[in-house]
């Protein structure tokens, strides 16, 4: 064999080596994403898994953001929640969520209808918070954009099947496809009622952008881990990894009884 010869082979076996560790590093990176997309049921695993966001993501890019205006029926501190459930239920979930956060996503497909279920029997009271980790952490303005527009939605009284919308079309964490009015606008779509010019102008001009940004700001100073950040009155559960929907409902119905 020539010396020619063997040196093609030799590239050949090179160029197929460093193919081979290609797809393997592709594959491993593909678990990981199943692997994060995965927590469903017990709650403390998505800190395992890191997709939790990092409490030290900072979205600067609404500084200009104009005025704070807080979504109608706002309630708490600076009217940073947006309530969904009877006021006069014994049990408060304090929910703070980024619309572009997998684990949010994740929390969401498997408590979503323990959760509706108690917030329509009047048994719990949902105080949603938004956060925007994910644009500090990845770049872009989705989180505040689709936050905008949940607030926007909240001004028509379609928060909850809105926020639900938003969550089960949600793009991929690095994609900032919740940048994009349109692509808000055309969700709302989903929602019987919600595409109005009153919507399609909140979530155009970025009604309540600065709204958003304080709130993130309050997650900032609360703290927390990361999102979502689940509290039962005022009790952190999201750290309980033998939590379930179910566990959650009994004890929602624990604290009913008293």
């Amino acid at each position: 064999m020539s010396e020619k010869n063997r040196d093609g082979k030799r590239t050949a076996r090179e160029r197929l080596a460093a193919e081979r560790e290609k797809q393997k590093t592709a594959e491993r990176r593909r678990r990981t994403l199943i692997v994060g997309a995965s927590v469903v049921c017990v709650l403390g695993l998505a800190a395992v898994i890191g997709v939790v966001a990092a409490n030290s993501g900072k979205d600067d890019s609404s500084d200009k953001a104009g005025p704070v205006v807080a979504p109608s029926g706002a309630q708490g501190e600076d009217a940073l929640a947006i309530p969904v459930g009877k006021d006069g239920a014994k049990s408060t979930l304090t929910v703070w969520e980024d619309f572009r956060c997998p684990a949010c996503k994740a929390f969401e497909t498997a408590y979503r209808p323990a959760i509706h279920k108690l917030t329509e029997g009047g048994k719990l009271k949902v105080e949603y918070h938004l956060a925007t980790l994910i644009d500090g952490n990845m770049g872009g303005s989705g989180s505040r954009s689709a936050a905008n527009a949940a607030a926007c939605a909240q001004d028509a009284g379609k928060f909850p099947a809105y926020h639900d919308v938003l969550f089960e079309n949600q793009p991929e964490e690095t994609s900032d496809e919740y940048a994009e009015n349109s692509r808000l606008i055309e969700l709302a779509g989903k929602v019987d009622g919600l595409d109005t010019p009153a919507f399609r102008s909140c979530v155009e001009q970025g009604t309540h952008n600065s709204w958003v940004v304080k709130s993130n700001q309050a997650f900032q100073n609360g703290r927390f881990g990361g999102t979502p950040t689940v509290l039962f009155n005022g009790k952190n559960i999201y750290q309980d990894r033998s939590m379930t929907p179910e566990k959650l409902k009994k004890m929602v119905e624990e604290a009913n009884k008293g």
